[in-house]
């Protein structure tokens, strides 16, 4: 997808060079801050944080600490988190998806991935210094401390793991890290933070259900009554898990259908922790709040989550938790003799494995999608030429195609419109400062994604309309060799998303090249463009499952020069094998995505006869007769040559 939210790999970032800023190349880039001059440079997309920084330190002195820490996300550790809740891009000026702000009396410092290194030094003035992975957070504030003196955060912000992460190693060095409940960011914030949503909240269309939310409260008390530690209660935090577990959706997170609220389910009944306000007379009564049985949702405050939890928690109980969503402040009021305490919760287990209804749809969403996007090259093929598109005008473009196929609800996630130096950052987003002219000399990258009420999309598409250089070439066609080689790929059952990371990697290995993210993430049914626990890549280690999403998208990066990475979205399903080891079937992927590849930056001669066949499969010649059907309404010619090769879409559809 477009913001990958996976992290690299630490063995990767080992190999980065490692100190306090990015690497000296970068100190002549005028797109970057130099902070080693006097006085420094600071590019226009900096922001001056002198204030912020002054404000924090005062109140830090009130609550007698040395450090406070400040990561990237809400109370339901969400990857992508409300204007409202983005205290980390507040206080540093830097709006990446991905780190943490480290706060002392004296200093302040930014740990980010390698994919925002750039990004970081373009946005943070020299308040900031900028760390990597490398450089441990917890050795940074036992440095700028001593013995016997306190560390503060916001417990709400933490994830359990994080927030031991933490606690464990600061103690043993005579540290301790304590919770101040009310953040001390929204403390100094003031008038301009955004308000939170205050929208209605509503249901998703029967036609696109392939459950009542009775049926999936009745498989969640199920798999408690499995469970051989007998909870009581399940948890849920996770926005993505409410949502699709009472078929409710929200605005609350730009680009994701959430609303904030948290669930707690016990055999007996259900409390929904929400903003009563926001739930129009027919969801009240569509969720039969106005009873007291089994399958009743009774109404609580949100800010009443934790009192109520410590309250349950006093009785002959046990609560089951995914840790991955429950923030510390509430997993802290439950005694540990009364937890139940699993990675994901049953929830997110279940809805990442989609219903029959749910996979027609995402097959159906991406059809649509994939009408936009090839509109949306022809449309580039047409007008870059004449000198009049940027980046900017690209992501506008394609977001309004997008909006004109039917059950559209906007984009699932920043589009990333990157031509020529501005693709060599695997997250970059244009805007008016880092806008740039797209040409027929410069590879361009675009990475966009739709919600449809039926499903999410996300696709990874790179295109030249020039001439590429032979280098461009080769690592194209070896990311597109990866991307291949993985989605046809067959595995037994109980593989997990890790083992199948080599496969994207090999042809790039094999001359030398890499890339730093990970290679597929989950997906939703108008849900969000990342879904957990699914995925390819280090961090997935859970077993694929037929009926599971997940994209495909290895990419290289060429600093300052180029990006290329290919995004197709897949199904898992059973593979036709001569043989079944063991009697469980095998498993395999389903291509979902149907947009073609560029066939001006294929070089054929290093694939082989599989790899050919499959980029003229089916699926892109599918894409192909849609559009034009769609968008000139004649018999497009017979052609499979052109069926991958974006340039030629457009006199293709119109012979």
């Amino acid at each position: 997808m477009g913001f990958l939210l996976l992290f690299a790999p630490l063995w990767l970032l080992a190999l980065q060079v490692v100190h306090s800023h990015s690497p000296q190349s970068e100190k002549n880039n005028r797109n970057v801050r130099n902070c080693d001059i006097d006085p420094p440079y600071l590019p226009p997309t900096t922001v001056n944080t002198s204030l912020h920084l002054n404000a924090l330190r005062t109140l830090m002195v009130a609550h007698n600490i040395k450090v406070y820490i400040i990561p990237a996300t809400d109370s339901h550790l969400s990857e992508y988190i409300s204007p409202h809740d983005a205290r980390r891009a507040w206080m540093t000026g830097f709006t990446g998806s991905a780190g943490t702000a480290v706060v002392s009396t004296t200093n302040a410092s930014l740990w980010t991935d390698g994919r925002y290194w750039v990004q970081a030094e373009r946005q943070m003035d020299c308040n900031w210094e900028l760390n990597i992975v490398k450089n441990s957070i917890v050795n940074w504030i036992i440095g700028e401390t001593r013995e016997g003196e306190k560390i503060g955060a916001d417990p709400f912000v933490f994830s359990v793991a994080s927030w031991e992460s933490y606690r464990i190693p600061l103690q043993e060095a005579n540290r301790s890290l304590i919770t101040i409940t009310n953040n001390l960011v929204d403390e100094i914030w003031g008038a301009d933070r955004p308000p939170p949503s205050s929208d209605d909240i509503f249901r998703v269309p029967d036609a696109f259900l392939g459950r009542s939310w009775q049926d999936k409260v009745e498989e969640a008390r199920i798999k408690m009554m499995q469970n051989l530690y007998k909870p009581t209660a399940i948890l849920i935090s996770g926005l993505d898990e409410t949502a699709w577990l009472l078929n409710l959706r929200g605005n609350d997170i730009p680009y994701n259908p959430f609303f904030v609220s948290y669930l707690l389910l016990t055999a007996d009944w259900i409390r929904l922790f929400v903003n009563e306000s926001r739930l129009p007379q027919d969801i009240k009564q569509y969720l039969n709040t106005n009873c007291t049985g089994v399958n009743c949702v009774q109404l609580h405050a949100y800010k009443d989550i934790r009192d109520n939890v410590q309250e349950y928690a006093k009785g002959d109980v046990r609560i089951w938790i995914g840790e991955e969503y429950t923030n510390y402040g509430v997993f802290e009021v439950i005694p540990e003799a009364k937890l139940i305490i699993d990675k994901y919760s049953p929830v997110q287990i279940t809805k990442a494995i989609k219903d029959e209804t749910e996979q027609k749809g995402l097959k159906a969403a991406h059809v649509r999608d994939a009408i936009a996007v090839i509109r949306y090259l022809v449309w580039l093929e047409q007008n870059v030429p004449k000198g009049t598109e940027t980046e900017l005008s690209g992501a506008h473009y394609v977001s309004k195609l997008r909006s004109e196929e039917e059950h559209s609800k906007g984009i699932s996630f920043e589009t990333i419109s990157a031509s020529g130096m501005n693709a060599a950052l695997a997250h970059y987003s244009p805007t008016n400062e880092t806008n740039r002219k797209l040409s027929v000399q410069e590879m361009y990258l675009i990475d966009s994604g739709g919600q449809y009420l039926d499903g999410t999309t996300d696709i990874t598409r790179t295109v030249h309309w020039g001439t590429p250089t032979d280098f461009q070439k080769e690592a194209y066609t070896r990311v597109l060799i990866g991307n291949i080689d993985v989605s046809r790929s067959i595995f037994p059952a109980g593989t997990i998303g890790n083992t199948l990371d080599v496969w994207a990697r090999h042809a790039l290995w094999e001359v030398g090249l890499n890339y730093n993210h990970g290679t597929g993430h989950g997906i939703g049914n108008f849900l969000g463009v990342h879904e957990w626990p699914v995925g390819i890549g280090s961090t997935h280690t859970w077993e694929l499952q037929k009926g599971m999403f997940t994209s495909i998208e290895p990419g290289f990066y060429q600093d300052n020069e180029f990006g290329i990475r290919i995004e197709d979205v897949t199904m898992v399903t059973q593979a036709d094998t001569k043989y079944i080891f063991g009697g469980k079937p095998y498993l395999t992927f389903e291509h979902i995505s149907l947009v073609p590849y560029d066939r001006k930056l294929i070089d054929v001669s290093i694939m082989n006869k599989q790899q050919v066949s499959c980029v003229k499969s089916s699926s892109t010649q599918l894409a192909a007769v849609v559009y034009c059907q769609k968008a000139f309404t004649v018999t497009p010619r017979k052609s499979t040559q052109c069926c991958f090769h974006t340039a030629s879409l457009a006199s293709y559809c119109r012979h």
